[in-house]
């Protein structure tokens, strides 16, 4: 009996696989999320639309728009929302590109570009990371032909940690014509204390073809309600907003959103929390003698090659996430268990 096909662009697009579950939420280091409790007042501003969600949301978003507009000091038409900035992401290329097209991005970068590009029919380049895991700007410039319309910057790179700096993204978009959109993802940007780091905001006041994103997944830990949005121009705002499905971002998660960015202060006391648990981090793996990437992300990067798969299974009860034959993602989480994944660590290389 024959059965309905799907596209067979699906057929050689892999699953995104989530972090590793854990045998405790306190172990779990495989999912970059943050390690404490929502931030002061989300909780009782997002109870408050517990009892209307019998209502549709605000497909406005004009309490969360006009919040990031007050912070940012930009127009609400310069946002565009969505389900968490992957899904941002997915309707930015689905609204940019098409069959015949070509997307540049570095590889290893997050593994939802490759699905988010592929689904759209465009063709994909991946530009191989430096040695030090670096994005090489030169060579995803020279990527570049007539048939490119997207370019992703992923800084801080997730999942090896070091960022872009603002002078050599100031050349690459300098070497990219402009009519090629430059989409500067900036998720974990509340970690980076590199001076001097790119800023996707800065580039964006001075071109018309950047587009930045950001979530409120990570530094704000609202993961479980997925907020991200995008920052750029009103015409490529606009033609996000037409891509991404009617009502997608929830009124509760819209109030929990608004809410933690009126917690500045506790955030920033949580988010320097966690940059000097991964210095800490980060110095303790290099005295074992790892060769750790610099990173200004809320994780670090092991390249372990073929000792991927070893090496998470000897640290459990901690999970971390594996790249099988690169290397292992592994979260900044409470103390007590980085702690205890920096002494699993150090066992494991004693045998090895």
């Amino acid at each position: 009996m024959s059965s309905p096909r799907a596209r067979r662009a699906l057929d050689e697009i892999p699953v995104y696989r989530p972090g590793k579950a854990a045998t405790s939420e306190d172990h779990k280091l495989s999912s970059n999320e943050n390690p404490y409790a929502p931030l002061p007042g989300v909780m009782e501003r997002a109870a408050v639309e517990l009892g209307r969600i019998n209502r549709y949301p605000d497909a406005g978003m004009t309490a969360l728009y006009g919040a990031l507009s007050a912070r940012l000091g930009l127009s609400p038409d310069h946002f565009a929302a969505g389900t968490g900035s992957v899904a941002v992401l997915f309707a930015l290329l689905n609204a940019h590109l098409e069959a015949g097209d070509e997307i540049v991005y570095a590889w290893r970068s997050f593994e939802a570009y490759p699905i988010a590009a592929d689904l759209t029919g465009a063709t994909t380049v991946r530009v191989p990371l430096r040695p030090d895991a670096t994005h090489d700007l030169d060579a995803m410039a020279a990527a570049v032909t007539d048939r490119t319309r997207v370019v992703i910057v992923c800084t801080p790179n997730n999942p090896t940690g070091p960022v872009v700096s603002a002078a050599d993204l100031e050349r690459f978009l300098d070497a990219v014509p402009d009519d090629v959109l430059v989409v500067v993802d900036e998720a974990y940007v509340e970690f980076v204390r590199d001076p001097a780091a790119a800023d996707g905001l800065a580039a964006l006041a001075s071109r018309g073809n950047v587009v930045v994103l950001r979530t409120f997944s990570k530094a704000y830990g609202l993961a479980g309600l997925r907020v991200g949005y995008a920052i750029a121009r009103p015409d490529v705002a606009r033609s996000i907003r037409k891509a991404t499905p009617p009502f997608a971002v929830t009124d509760l998660s819209q109030a929990a959103a608004v809410a933690s960015l009126d917690a500045q202060d506790a955030l920033d006391e949580r988010v320097e929390a966690i940059v000097q648990e991964r210095v800490a981090m980060v110095a303790a793996l290099r005295g074992q003698g790892w060769q750790v990437p610099d990173t200004e992300a809320n994780f670090v990067w092991l390249p372990l090659g073929d000792d991927v798969m070893d090496f998470a299974a000897a640290v459990d009860p901690v999970s971390v996430r594996p790249f099988a034959g690169e290397g292992v993602r592994i979260s900044i989480g409470a103390p007590e268990v980085n702690a205890l994944l920096v002494e699993r660590a150090a066992a494991w290389r004693a045998l090895h």
